[in-house]
């Protein structure tokens, strides 16, 4: 049978293709570049892998869904239609409400995620995502997401994220824009600030929490011993009191008076 393709070939040389292949130990990703990159509910590591070129327009509050940063750090700099990136946060934490201009759809990879919509009656709705579990938002949906993981608090969850479209853009909501301005994050533009990192390592680390209080008596314990020290040796070194004789029994008494 012969059959006539639609498609046409093109060719790739090994070359070209080891372009298109990003190893995840070498993805790099930013904290910053959002407005809402500094608001400690909304801490979160972005790692672009595929796509998410600058935004043709980045001003007036249209931003690259990555943020400043991670939008010129893809390690597949393509603009095929699609753009693939990770976010990792902590319990708790996630995005402020904003909108995109192009479809994003939500894959959980490790831990729970809660993604969060607000519906025709500007009521919030949501849904949790475990591993694998996927969402698809339109675009022009106020959403966010946010890590729902129990367990330890300085743990990070990954989400995978797939967004329409060449250069897309992201906007925050009003209500979010307002409570960035009052909390005075708004006051330097976000895109000169957030820090890199690897993937390859974990993410930032975090302040473990205080030592439990338990420990503390104990040192205290200890100190006392060596202060009471001194003292158990005065007390061994004093002559042992005598003790009183024990009274007779009456049978023995009866003997000891008629002798």
């Amino acid at each position: 049978m012969s059959y006539q393709e639609q498609i046409p070939r093109k060719p790739v040389s090994r070359r070209d293709m080891l372009k298109r292949v990003a190893r995840f130990s070498k993805v790099k990703g930013s904290d910053g570049g959002l407005p809402d990159s500094y608001h400690p509910s909304a801490e979160r590591i972005l790692y672009n892998v595929i796509g998410f070129q600058p935004p043709a327009v980045e001003a007036g509050g249209m931003v690259s869904p990555v943020g400043d940063k991670a939008a010129r750090m893809s390690a597949i700099k393509i603009s095929e239609g699609f753009n693939l990136g990770f976010c990792r946060a902590l319990p708790g934490k996630g995005p402020m409400m904003h909108n995109h201009d192009t479809n994003e759809t939500f894959i959980g990879i490790t831990g729970t995620w809660r993604a969060s919509w607000e519906d025709p009656r500007g009521k919030v709705q949501h849904v949790d995502l475990e591993p694998l579990d996927v969402i698809s938002f339109p675009a022009g949906v106020i959403r966010r997401f946010e890590n729902v993981s129990r367990g330890a608090k300085t743990k990070y969850s990954t989400l995978m994220f797939v967004i329409s479209g060449d250069g897309p853009s992201a906007e925050f909501s009003r209500e979010a824009m307002a409570e960035l301005a009052e909390a005075g994050l708004l006051d330097v533009d976000p895109r000169k600030r957030g820090k890199v990192y690897s993937s390859s390592s974990e993410a930032p680390a975090v302040k473990a929490p205080r030592a439990s209080s338990k420990k503390a008596p104990a040192k205290r314990a200890a100190v006392s011993k060596k202060a009471a020290a001194p003292a158990r040796k005065k007390a061994a070194a004093k002559p042992a009191a005598r003790k009183a004789p024990a009274r007779a029994s009456k049978p023995a008494a009866r003997r000891a008076r008629a002798s």
